[in-house]
């Protein structure tokens, strides 16, 4: 079924009009209330959003009437009669508004689609917060009386209070009884909250501020009534054994430190903020801080028992700065946060306890700082510089692609480069983009990657900034079809050469086939694809050229040329690298990634056997052999590495926008000596030499500018970071 689009400029404009405002202000005056409409679009798009997974059958009926009835007022729209024009919408607005009332209440979990995917307290929350967006929408409108504000301002502040003690952990253990009584009682005065808002602001009815009055002097007790189970359901669930419900498996201590760093900063530059709690925080903060000293030794001595203990630090440190943040923004009482702070400080003082005894059991002598496996990676990577793409094989296969390139057929020609993902489809059409024999014959060059998922305006983007100077910012101001005029003005009897990278399917060719001029002037189109039925289908005189997987002898080169440099390997590592090479099975991102899992250990035999024993453990599946990979990532690194799963399908990533985002989610550890931006580019420096990520753009100094990773990385990736839970990638 297509996706409904509501004219809701349209509708905001009606709603909102003057000529409606003054036909209802007559109300007012007699000291009444009718609807006004502007929240009325909160309450569409809340509608809209759960549209894609809700399974009602009277769902879809209304949404065809609020559609028809906005058709409906568009033919009103140039009404000369402003009365008559207002007693229509009236009239329409009649039409639906009461069947609008079940929607006011939390869904069941029945409603939806894939039910089990929604949990108790995420429904609360997502109804929770649409009633706050409708409540703010309203309370924004221009002449609103102070009645209302008076009125409605507690009830706005008790729903931000429930939302966000939905977030906190406490609300989240819904395997315990205690947890689904209490969510069970907010959202029993959530639907209550839904009913008052929908009986007194979605009707055309007048009402009265005395009656609104009174169901307000109902409704707050029982809030506070609540708001008392809450309290006592916080202080029942501290005293149960701790079950850790995590965000992640995934260790990323620097939050810790980030965490330290914001109570410090609290307590020094804005103690008036924390007044009632000052004591309670200052204790947090020296508790916090002990442990993490401690658990700076646990990062040179990985054990799955020490690591959970990091893990508990670090969820401890989230949930404080969760609750403290709302705290200093005003939206939460000191009795909650004074509640929570005695509970934190108790969690740490379990994880101190337990300190002597893992010391003894694993000869941890001191707590002294030492050298950790982040500070001297860090080190490596500065010493290191970033290591360029190196070419093995394929040899034969350049010299035919290029006299292809350069020969041949006067006309508009296409030609492919199909394989296997990982085979080197990509890095051999860079070869030729670059090669000598393309420079000299073609006038203009240009690129773009595709994908599975591509949008036309995005692709003529690229191909035009790939040939021009100018900013992206000039062309996304264009019209698709302007784009495309453009660079057909630009191609126009000239020859060019075109470089379509991981094109999925013939449509991708067929949106942008009319923008290349067909002159004869021996242009080439060149495609790189998994699927060779796509260059089937888009030329039946094109070229298609099938790379072959590596010879082990390549593999091998290519091996020992990525672990080695330009040294020669050490007779004992020779028959182990060999097998390692045969692992393989011919992929040059295969052994790009073992080749640097390699280099980054100890150059041992017996570690290298380790690694071939691995292999060999493996039915052959490219995704496998990649996971050795990530599984010999330094600890510091697994967070970094996984983010990438947050950005989109081969789309350069602005290298100073990521390694913000890094600091800023705590993914960097801090350093006296160095700023937080260099660590961050060492680490980054330290994935591409890995051969994890891969360089886009270079700036004039030879630093990275963008960066990518190639599709079977970003697989792995994506589904690592699923598996650990690390990141909830969200579809419209």
């Amino acid at each position: 079924m297509a996706r409904m689009a509501l004219p809701f400029k349209f509708l905001s404009e009606i709603v909102e009009s003057r000529d409606l405002f003054l036909h209802f202000d007559r109300d007012r005056k007699k000291g009444g209330f009718r609807w006004k409409g502007p929240h009325f679009l909160a309450f569409l798009r809340y509608l809209i959003k759960l549209r894609p997974n809700y399974n009602h059958g009277r769902f879809s009926d209304l949404l065809r009437k609020v559609e028809e009835s906005a058709n409906r007022l568009c033919k009103y729209k140039n009404f000369t009669n402003k009365g008559i024009y207002s007693a229509k919408v009236l009239h329409i607005m009649d039409y639906f508004l009461p069947e609008l009332r079940e929607f006011f209440a939390v869904p069941k979990p029945q409603q939806y689609l894939s039910c089990s995917t929604f949990k108790t307290n995420e429904l609360v929350a997502s109804f929770i917060d649409f009633l706050l967006e409708d409540l703010e929408e309203f309370l924004g409108q221009r002449y609103l009386s102070r009645f209302f504000t008076v009125q409605l301002n507690p009830l706005l502040k008790n729903l931000k209070f429930l939302l966000i003690i939905l977030g906190d952990t406490p609300f989240q253990r819904t395997e315990l009884e205690e947890t689904n009584n209490i969510l069970a009682d907010i959202e029993s005065i959530a639907n209550e909250a839904g009913i008052f808002f929908h009986s007194f602001f979605f009707t055309t009815y007048l009402v009265k501020e005395t009656k609104i009055a009174a169901a307000h002097s109902v409704l707050l007790p029982k809030f506070k009534m609540v708001k008392e189970k809450i309290k006592n359901h916080c202080i029942t669930v501290s005293n149960l054994p701790s079950v850790t419900t995590r965000n992640t498996d995934l260790v990323s201590i620097f939050i810790v430190d980030s965490v330290l760093d914001y109570l410090n900063h609290l307590i020094n530059n804005k103690a008036r903020l924390i007044v009632d709690v000052k004591d309670q925080i200052t204790t947090l903060h020296e508790e916090l801080n002990f442990s993490r000293s401690f658990l700076r030794d646990i990062e040179v001595q990985q054990n799955k028992e020490l690591i959970e203990y990091e893990m508990q630090l670090r969820d401890l440190a989230y949930e404080a700065e969760y609750i403290i943040n709302w705290f200093t923004a005003g939206e939460v009482p000191v009795w909650y946060l004074t509640l929570r702070l005695s509970n934190f400080i108790q969690k740490n003082k379990l994880i101190r306890t337990a300190l002597p005894e893992i010391k003894l059991n694993y000869g941890i002598n001191s707590l002294e700082v030492v050298e950790s496996p982040c500070e001297v990676s860090s080190q490596v990577a500065r010493s290191i510089p970033m290591v360029d793409e190196i070419i093995v094989g394929f040899k034969d296969e350049t010299m035919q692609i290029a006299r292809q390139l350069v020969r041949g057929p006067d006309h508009l020609q296409i030609i492919s480069i199909t394989g296997m993902p990982g085979l080197g489809k990509t890095t051999l059409a860079k070869k030729l983009y670059n090669h000598s024999s393309v420079l000299n014959h073609f006038d203009k060059r240009l690129w773009c990657v595709v994908s599975q998922t591509y949008e036309r305006k995005r692709l003529l983007i690229d191909i035009l900034r790939s040939m021009t100077n100018h900013k992206e910012v000039k062309f996304l101001e264009m019209e698709v079809q302007e784009l495309g005029e453009n660079l057909h003005k630009n191609l126009k009897e000239r020859r060019y050469f075109v470089v379509m990278d991981d094109i999925w399917n013939v449509e991708a060719w067929h949106d942008l086939k009319m923008y290349f001029p067909k002159d004869k002037t021996r242009s080439r189109i060149l495609f790189t694809s998994r699927n060779k039925e796509v260059a089937l289908e888009a030329s039946s005189n094109g070229i298609i050229n099938e790379l072959p997987f590596l010879s082990v002898d390549e593999c091998w080169d290519l091996l020992q040329q990525k672990v080695f440099g330009k040294a020669l390997c050490p007779r004992e590592f020779l028959d182990v690298g060999k097998q390692i090479a045969t692992c393989c099975k011919g992929l040059p991102l295969a052994v790009s990634g073992i080749a640097a899992v390699l280099a980054n250990m100890e150059k041992k035999e017996s570690l290298w056997q380790e690694v071939a024993a691995s292999l060999s453990s493996y039915i052959f599946k490219e995704q496998d052999i990649l996971e050795i990979s990530y599984k010999h990532l330094p600890i510091h690194l697994k967070p970094c590495f996984l983010y990438f799963s947050a950005f989109e399908e081969d789309r350069e990533i602005p290298v100073k926008k990521l390694l913000s985002l890094w600091i800023s989610e705590g993914f960097i550890q801090k350093n006296e000596d160095k700023r937080s931006e260099d660590v961050a580019e060492e680490y980054l420096i330290e994935l591409i030499n890995r051969s994890m990520v891969q360089v886009a753009k270079r700036r004039s100094d030879n630093g990275v500018k963008a960066c990518n990773m190639h599709d079977l990385m970003r697989d792995m990736c994506m589904r690592i970071a699923k598996e650990e839970n690390f990141l909830n990638v969200i579809k419209e």
